[in-house]
């Protein structure tokens, strides 16, 4: 079935170079875009918590702004109104970057913008989660709100949250799609590439679609083993709180001594 990805384009190339080509524009527009996404967000998250009025209004306008906005229409913009809203000489040398690179820029900057508006929910969520006692102590240590934070309080949330973090890393690679929209020519854009140019549509999608999935493994069983490398101690799941030698039979029935004082 997937053969005919094997097969010569008329540039030479095979079919299955233009989804290398396109998972590679995939992999790079998803990495930079969640570390530049997670920067944001942390910045953005903190301001939503911190006491000062001014800064929690930017950040919650921040959130409600990206976070609602569908990513498909933040693309256009990017692409299409930014370049007009901008002096004429910048707005013209935006719109002369050659492509990829025209695509890329401002497919990198949608989804970073989006997703960190996300992030910094996960993280006000990980600081609200955290015990005000935390914040007391630090205080009474003579720490100031800076090194509160840098210390005590952030460290902590970050570690709470990895595992609800996993679900915008995966999202991300997924949103990576919409960039097909501005013409850049990443793993769907190449499947829909190849579809026109063998009419093997089923072979094109099903083949993106496997490779998608295996991204989202990885970045699943990446995320998995960085959440038990950074998880505090006492906040384990049950099971792995009390201990991988004991055994299932002595957690599901009661102790012979409980029941005798039952009897």
């Amino acid at each position: 079935m997937f053969g005919v990805l094997l097969e010569k384009t008329m540039d030479g190339q095979r079919y299955i170079d233009w989804l290398l080509s396109g998972l590679g524009w995939t992999l790079a527009l998803a990495f930079l875009g969640w570390w530049i996404a997670f920067a944001i967000g942390v910045v953005v998250g903190i301001g939503r918590t911190v006491r000062s009025p001014f800064f929690g209004a930017l950040a919650r306008l921040y959130v409600e702004i990206f976070r609602n906005i569908p990513v498909l229409v933040q693309m256009f913009l990017w692409y299409f109104v930014l370049p007009e809203l901008l002096p004429s000489a910048i707005g013209d040398w935006i719109k002369q970057v050659p492509p990829p690179w025209g695509s890329f820029f401002p497919a990198l900057w949608c989804l970073s913008l989006y997703t960190a508006a996300r992030i910094a929910e996960q993280v006000r969520a990980g600081i609200e989660a955290l015990p005000r006692g935390q914040a007391e102590a630090a205080a009474a240590l003579g720490l100031s709100g800076y090194l509160t934070y840098r210390h005590v309080i952030l460290p902590q949330a970050l570690r709470l949250i990895v595992p609800s973090l996993t679900s915008e890393v995966m999202g991300i690679y997924k949103n990576t799609s919409v960039a097909l929209t501005i013409g850049l020519m990443e793993l769907t854009a190449q499947a829909r590439q190849i579809s026109d140019a063998t009419f093997q549509t089923f072979t094109a999608f099903g083949a993106a679609t496997l490779i998608y999935l295996a991204l989202a493994l990885i970045a699943y069983q990446t995320m998995m083993l960085i959440d038990k490398a950074v998880r505090i101690p006492g906040t384990a799941p049950g099971r792995e709180a009390v201990g991988a030698d004991v055994d299932d039979a002595m957690l599901e029935s009661p102790l012979p001594g409980t029941m005798e004082a039952v009897k």
